[in-house]
């Protein structure tokens, strides 16, 4: 048996999987892991000066078991200060029965498409199926896959930016008008964006929650996605307290995404989270069932994602040639 593995760049990744076909990764791999098919996922976290290092891992039982280790360094201030990108990483496929390493992988790519992807999933089962207005706080990268992957569930017919630089918000806007067709208006009052719109995705850096329980309009289904550390918070504790909760992981939300600070605070406990969300893929329990509720997902970002998307990646590298072979063994 070949131990040769691929090397993969971020540009290769990038031709290799689309957001559609990384969006049916995504909610296979959070059905299989409610069905029992998966190796848990694990998630280190260190942290280092100016930011953190995340080693993330898991397994999945597809047409051949798989499992990805993923190791991202998470410097939000990076973009501003160094010219670099603010997450980046790799990410180590390997056959998930005999231990041979498969795939060394760009992790950005992968990061940025799953990321959108569970939002996508998610928003399918938790939004209302008319939604159509979008508030997007947080225009880099990540916002910019957020809107695209909400298209791809939702008839969106207007979306509103909002950024800690406005500059941003209004480049971002300008963009993503030209590539969705509809239109998007950056904003500096966010209260009043939220108050007419059906969905909203927090993907930015913040250290304190500027999302108020007080601003959310009622029927809003709500991704959180930036928390992904135990100091970041988009959201106010009292916002969670007041909605149905859904999680991408239970264990990892409780320790580093929003319902962290919700734990904390007091106002929710585990048993009041309404379901992981990969119980709602699976049908085990109900997505939204009334027009007027708040659901919040929160998303800190799981290596069950990460692997369904290597796993993708990887098959599609192998039928195409795409990439550089590279004998580890040797």
């Amino acid at each position: 048996m070949s131990s040769e593995a691929v090397l993969l760049t971020r540009r290769e990744i990038a031709a290799l999987l689309s957001l559609d076909e990384c969006i049916a990764a995504v909610e296979q791999a959070f059905r299989l892991h409610a069905e029992g098919r998966s190796l848990p996922p694990a998630v280190l976290s260190v942290p280092a000066a100016g930011g953190a290092f995340h080693v993330k891992a898991a397994g999945l039982r597809l047409e051949r078991t798989y499992f990805a280790a993923k190791t991202n360094g998470n410097f939000s201030d990076n973009p501003q200060r160094h010219g670099l990108p603010a997450i980046q990483g790799v990410v180590i496929l390997c056959d998930g029965e005999r231990g041979t390493p498969l795939a060394i992988m760009d992790s950005i790519e992968i990061t940025i498409l799953r990321t959108g992807a569970a939002t996508a999933v998610a928003a399918r089962l938790l939004a209302r199926p008319d939604s159509r207005v979008a508030t997007l706080c947080g225009c880099g990268r990540q916002g910019r896959i957020q809107l695209h992957a909400l298209t791809r569930v939702l008839p969106l017919q207007q979306a509103y930016v909002f950024d800690r630089d406005p500059a941003q918000a209004r480049r971002l806007a300008a963009e993503l008008a030209g590539e969705l067709g509809f239109a998007i208006e950056p904003v500096t009052d966010l209260p009043h964006a939220l108050g007419r719109s059906d969905v909203c995705v927090t993907c930015t850096p913040a250290r304190r929650f500027f999302l108020r329980r007080r601003d959310v309009a009622p029927g809003t289904f709500i991704a959180a996605v930036g928390a992904d550390s135990s100091d970041k918070q988009e959201l106010e504790p009292a916002l969670l307290a007041s909605s149905r909760v859904v999680v991408d992981s239970l264990e990892q939300c409780a320790a580093i995404g929003e319902l962290h600070h919700a734990l904390e605070s007091g106002l929710l406990t585990r048993a009041q989270v309404h379901a992981e969300l990969g119980e709602v893929v699976a049908r085990r329990k109900a997505g939204r069932t009334t027009a007027d509720e708040i659901i919040v997902f929160d998303s800190t970002g799981t290596a069950l994602q990460d692997v369904a998307a290597a796993a993708a990646v990887y098959e599609k590298a192998v039928r195409s040639g795409a990439g550089l072979r590279l004998d580890l063994a040797g």
